[in-house]
């Protein structure tokens, strides 16, 4: 005896809405098998034998599809996913196939049983087995299209860029975990970048129900980077900014962070409540710009500021519950930590052509509660989450953790004369490079193409 199939959470089809009508719908006429006339024929009979037969036949076929994915299918190469990622998908999606192999056998229970005996009660069962059954496989099918369609970049010409995405995240890891002077492991699961259209990039952090994944939490981080993109290395700092939300969730730093700036603003800086509940709503955002800074060295600044330097209307507008900090503003966030780093002269001069780009803000666009406030609050926002200690960072503040300095300038524009003439920066750590393509960039040492493919055949393959 088969017993009924394991369930899935398939979500369900939208119910639809009743409509009402002038007149009474008569009832729809009813055509039963069970008043077809004469027994059925032996070419009826074989015909319904084999369609039955087939049922089962394409249900086990299609569940079997959805195979474990072999850790060399996807290239054998550098670019190729690891053999951890292929694995932890394969563990997550085998809880799903064993379900369905039981469950095709319960729809192929059904057929046989229509086969000996083909009333409309046997066939029934089947066709309602087959939908439930049909439906789960479609379900799981998602999840497994998912992350084809995730690791089949990486045999595409993507491949060798999103290697050194993967790289440039890896770094970041192995300096923040290596510089927390704890016996934390750095996860073992580490961020897997992806190409996409659209404008921003993106991130998935681990653990969040995605909705590809039919709300499945996710496994490991994902960072989603439009194609643009990567196509302009020197505007990768975004790279770093996604890497750093990640961070921030592994480390558990969500959960502290908002009520520290909160209190800090609200008894030391003795600001407003509705000022300090700003801040502290910015402060996913305002954090991963600082851990992007701090990794990355100047270039983070100046690619936010490609980014947000947009129309007035889109740049200046103040909302008090965005989680983003006003984009204007953010770029001024950013100026008073480069400056705090010991980048005074590049800091104050990138303030005058930002204010240059948006001379005139009016209380229109950001109150002047909040303007008149905002330096002191800012200073102290940006001493809170960059200087001063946290339990998650081992008692270190993020610049004991992560730090960036002059002499590490020194090593970026190092780097980015060899990278412009096609030679191997050395021993620079991979996440400086970014900063080092722009410093190739502004200095006009290579055309812009140059610097790109040299970026990508170093790093890529080194």
């Amino acid at each position: 005896m088969v017993s009924s199939p394991a369930s899935f959470k398939v979500a369900s089809a939208p119910a639809t809405p009743k409509t009402t009508s002038a007149k009474p719908t008569p009832p729809p006429k009813v055509v039963s098998g069970d008043n077809l006339q004469g027994a059925a024929t032996p070419s009826e009979q074989r015909l319904m034998d084999n369609w039955l037969n087939v049922q089962a036949i394409n249900l086990m076929r299609h569940s079997k599809s959805l195979r474990p994915f072999a850790k060399d299918e996807f290239g054998t190469g550098p670019a190729a996913p690891s053999e951890a990622h292929i694995e932890a998908v394969n563990r997550f999606i085998e809880k799903f196939r064993s379900r369905l192999t039981e469950n095709a056998r319960w729809v192929e229970a059904a057929a046989n049983a229509a086969r000996r005996e083909p009333a409309s009660q046997q066939l029934r069962v089947l066709l309602e087995r087959k939908q439930t059954v049909s439906n789960q496989v479609l379900y799981l099918e998602g999840i497994w299209d998912f992350y084809f369609d995730l690791f089949v970049q990486r045999l595409s010409s993507f491949g060798e860029r999103l290697r050194t995405i993967d790289r440039i995240a890896i770094g970041c890891y192995e300096r923040v975990y290596s510089g927390l002077g704890t016996a934390q492991p750095t996860p073992s699961l580490l961020p897997f970048s992806y190409a996409d259209s659209g404008f921003s990039p993106a991130t998935f952090r681990r653990g969040v129900p995605l909705s590809k994944l039919r709300r499945n939490s996710n496994l490991f981080p994902l960072i989603m980077l439009p194609q643009h993109r990567l196509d302009n290395v020197w505007a990768l700092s975004s790279v770093l900014h996604e890497v750093s939300h990640n961070l921030q969730a592994d480390l558990g730093l969500w959960e502290v962070v908002p009520a520290r700036l909160y209190h800090r603003l609200t008894t030391e800086g003795r600001f407003p409540s509705q000022i300090a509940q700003v801040w502290a709503r910015w402060h996913k955002e305002t954090m991963a710009d600082m851990f992007a800074l701090v990794l990355g060295g100047p270039a983070a600044v100046e690619s936010l500021m490609d980014v947000v330097g947009r129309s007035p209307a889109d740049t200046v507008q103040f909302n008090p519950l965005s989680v983003h900090p006003t984009p204007y503003l953010r770029v001024l966030i950013n100026l008073i930590l480069l400056k705090r780093l010991g980048f005074t002269k590049m800091a104050t001069e990138l303030e005058r052509v930002w204010q240059r780009l948006y001379p005139r803000i009016t209380p229109n666009d950001i109150p002047p509660s909040f303007m008149k406030t905002f330096y002191p609050a800012a200073e102290m926002v940006v001493d809170t989450l960059v200087f001063q200690p946290y339990k998650q960072f081992g008692n270190k503040s993020m610049v004991q953790v992560v730090n960036f300095d002059p002499a590490q300038m020194g090593l970026i524009e190092l780097a980015g004369r060899r990278l412009a003439k096609g030679e191997d920066p050395g021993t620079v750590p991979i996440r400086l490079m970014i900063s080092a393509a722009r410093f190739a960039l502004d200095q006009r040492l290579a055309p812009p193409q140059t610097i790109t493919d040299n970026f990508y055949r170093i790093l890529g393959r080194r």
